[in-house]
């Protein structure tokens, strides 16, 4: 039953004029609100995670305050980086004057050893999901420079040239010289193939569910287009069509493929569903996708796929970027449905930078009550002053700022 269904969508869909098959199909971009809270509601921690990892690769974890502030640009922070540091106190420590130097602070330290331990907790995990992103290559080799560049999108340690890969000798093999910032022309290859690994995402669903009803459905992808999103009668019947059409593995070997079939199509949907599936957060900038184009023989046009399946993807372009989310892995109010195991570091340093944020906090309040009392005292002796809250950057080069917290208090929000 199931291979007539198949072999009757493939029957159509080859009799779509070929200019028509693929990139022709046109779906206009909608806005997803939920899913792009979801990416907002970060901000914040990719800011403070950037401002943190200069003073961390810097000689001796230690970087002086006026260098830092001159990277504010490439960090991209919205204020300046000692506003920064006194709104997040307990991320560094600041010495003090003439010449402040930034140092990790007690609880980033203390997290830091956290990560080392959680990392190689699931060392397993972490080593599976780099082997999984080797055997979608198709020479079954990366560019180290290109997985270093992804680390913290699959949860990799910074240091997995060293702590993961020497670890795992049975699945790496570590071919030339990577350099001492894994910058150099080094490989790492697949020492040798799993077929325990070399299953998706989307088989290892079918096989769980084959578990719960003794019946193995059919792999394919998860359609779940937004509430109020429509699509063309021709774009329907295209993508009912192709859902009919055998689900193709990301880890099979696809070579005979016509680039312009219905077939690579659900090849190249596979790939990119899996490499988003193999992320800690299951979505990813597009630029950094974009990184793996040869490897994975995805072509340059690749990004447009997600906009032809708006059920499967969502393209987020929230702070600046192209960010692809995978759309099955998040509910109704933008929250993960499964929970990474690494996901732990993230909350454990939103948890360290709100901790500090609740200090900076509680010291406006407590200035602007003295504020108060001081104004109050002044209009009975009929002076006058000021009714904010004024703070000046520990650097004399920037300019003040002004807060007054009972605005942002009434107003139920928090500080930049």
């Amino acid at each position: 039953m199931l291979l007539r269904a198949a072999a009757a969508a493939a029957h159509r869909l080859r009799f779509i004029p070929p200019a028509r098959r693929i990139s022709s199909l046109k779906v206009p971009w909608r806005r997803d609100a939920v899913l792009d809270a979801s990416i907002d509601r970060d901000r914040r921690f990719h800011q403070a995670s950037r401002l943190v990892r200069e003073v961390l690769l810097s000689p001796g974890r230690r970087l002086l305050l006026r260098y830092l502030s001159k990277r504010r640009q490439r960090i991209r922070l919205p204020v300046h980086v000692a506003t920064f540091l006194r709104r997040y106190p307990t991320l560094l420590s600041v010495s003090p004057p003439p010449d402040p130097v930034a140092s990790p602070s007690p609880q980033l330290a203390s997290f830091l050893e956290f990560a080392s331990r959680l990392q190689a907790a699931h060392s397993p995990l972490l080593a599976a999901r780099l082997a999984k992103l080797l055997m979608m290559s198709s020479t079954r080799a990366l560019p180290v420079a290109k997985i270093a560049a992804a680390k913290r999108v699959f949860g990799l340690p910074d240091d997995f040239l060293v702590s993961l890969v020497p670890r795992h000798p049975d699945l790496f093999r570590l071919v030339g010289d990577p350099g001492p910032d894994a910058s150099g022309d080094a490989f790492l290859e697949l020492a040798s193939w799993d077929d325990r690994l070399a299953k998706s995402a989307i088989e290892l669903r079918a096989d769980r569910e084959a578990d719960v009803v003794g019946i193995r459905p059919r792999p394919n992808f998860t359609v779940k287009l937004p509430k109020g999103f429509y699509l063309k009668k021709e774009m329907r019947e295209w993508v009912r069509d192709w859902l009919d059409l055998p689900y193709v593995s990301p880890y099979a070997d696809t070579f005979g493929l016509h680039p312009a079939s219905p077939e690579a199509e659900k090849r190249l949907i596979g790939v990119l569903h899996e490499v988003l599936s193999l992320s800690v957060e299951r979505r990813m900038a597009v630029p950094i996708i974009g990184k793996f184009c040869d490897e994975f023989r995805l072509s340059n046009a690749f990004s447009n796929a997600f906009t032809r399946h708006p059920g499967i993807f969502y393209v987020s372009l929230k702070g600046g970027i192209k960010t692809v989310i995978l759309r099955e892995a998040y509910d109704e109010n933008g929250e993960l449905v499964d929970r990474d195991p690494m996901i732990e570091l993230k909350e454990r340093f939103v948890a360290i930078m709100d901790e500090g944020h609740k200090k900076y906090l509680e010291e406006l309040r407590r200035r602007n009550e003295m504020l108060q009392k001081e104004r109050a005292n002044a209009i009975h002796r009929g002076a006058k002053v000021d009714t904010n809250i004024e703070e000046r950057d520990m650097e004399g080069s920037e300019e003040d700022e002004v807060y007054d917290y009972a605005q942002v208090e009434s107003e139920g929000r928090e500080p930049l």
